[in-house]
């Protein structure tokens, strides 16, 4: 990415400096500290004009007058797309994220919901998983089977490899020995269809029959309309309490905002959601602060990537913390745990 014409090699040096001792520190930066880690051959005064025009720029801030600087949105954001180098992950690394995820590869939703887990213990932040939206699975297979004379249980597995088990009332027509027929034909009619379109071509279905067909596909349209399908993705989202354990959350109503949003779950799905859109083909991408538009998000950073079934984008992942984070490594966690999960559900899904 061509950098812009703002910082000069010395300018960026410094503001690199400033983001590396305060995501480790999480306290403000001065001079003489940055002159003393680095070794730089610089004096104090001069690392000090240089964070003072860097402050004027947007790119640092003084919290007290007296205290030194820290980065701000902007800040974060030139280091992220310009300075940043993402870190390797090492064999040991890589081998706990295969391990823990194949431990559980039997159920896409176990899957899912491991690897939020996972993100939380390797990062020491908040893991999520955005599920993908029913509304874009494929039914591979539906049952249907009598519970009572008048309750029904409906197993349907789709393309993602994720099963879903609904309870539902039977149609008072609908006799018990037709429910062989009734699976064979929701099955024989709906295998390959989108979860939003089952509906629909039932729907067709019964316009073509005139016979004992027409009743069962009749039976099927009542059955399905009383399904709840085409739910958005759920989010799975563990290690909520290590964000309030960072110093930036000391604050009760920077803690109160924050909590607000975890509480409303929506609206992260809505900013993963954004991320698959935005960044389908370029991994993992970060979101600083202001840059989500939501109040309640402005004091954290989310590091996110798609995951793929196939070769299509269903779903995002990604670790949520304070805008101080290691973002060169967690942008490499995030990235290949992504790109393992889409291979598990891919695999389930076949």
């Amino acid at each position: 990415m061509e950098r812009p014409e703002s910082l000069n090699p010395r300018e960026e040096l410094i503001l690199q400096a400033v983001v590396h001792c305060y995501v480790t520190t999480a306290e403000p930066v001065g001079s003489r500290v940055i002159v003393r880690r680095f070794g730089l051959e610089l004096s104090p005064a001069t690392v000090r004009n240089v964070m003072a025009d860097l402050e004027e720029a947007g790119y640092l801030q003084q919290v007290h007058t007296s205290s030194g600087r820290v980065p701000t949105d902007r800040g974060y954001r030139y280091y992220v797309d310009y300075l940043m180098r993402v870190q390797e992950l090492t064999l040991t690394e890589r081998s706990r994220i295969d391990r823990e995820l194949s431990a559980r590869l039997d159920d896409a939703d176990d899957v899912m919901r491991q690897t939020s887990q996972l993100l939380a213990l390797v990062t020491h932040q908040t893991g999520m998983v955005q599920a993908p939206d029913e509304s874009d699975a494929r039914l591979q297979h539906i049952e249907v089977t009598t519970i009572s004379p008048a309750r029904a249980a409906v197993l349907l597995v789709d393309s993602f490899g994720r099963v879903h088990t609904v309870m539902a009332p039977l149609d008072d027509t609908l006799r018990a020995e037709e429910m062989s027929k009734l699976t064979s034909f929701l099955n024989e009619h709906l295998r390959g269809t989108t979860f939003d379109q089952l509906a629909i071509k039932i729907h067709d279905a019964a316009r073509e029959f005139i016979d004992e067909r027409r009743h069962v596909a009749e039976s099927a349209l009542h059955l399905l309309d009383l399904l709840p399908l085409g739910r958005r993705g759920q989010l799975y989202l563990e290690g909520a309490s290590q964000l309030f354990e960072q110093p930036e959350f000391r604050d009760v109503d920077k803690a109160r905002e924050v909590f607000g949003v975890l509480d409303e779950r929506d609206r992260l799905i809505e900013l993963l959601r954004a991320r698959m859109h935005e960044k389908e083909a370029a991994g993992a991408s970060v979101v600083i602060g202001s840059e989500s538009h939501d109040p309640g998000l402005k004091e954290i950073s989310v590091v996110a990537s798609p995951y793929r079934v196939g070769d299509e984008p269903v779903g995002v992942l990604g670790v949520l913390g304070p805008r101080r984070m290691q973002y060169s490594k967690l942008t490499a966690i995030v990235d290949y745990t992504a790109g393992m999960l889409g291979r598990f559900l891919t695999r389930l899904a076949g």
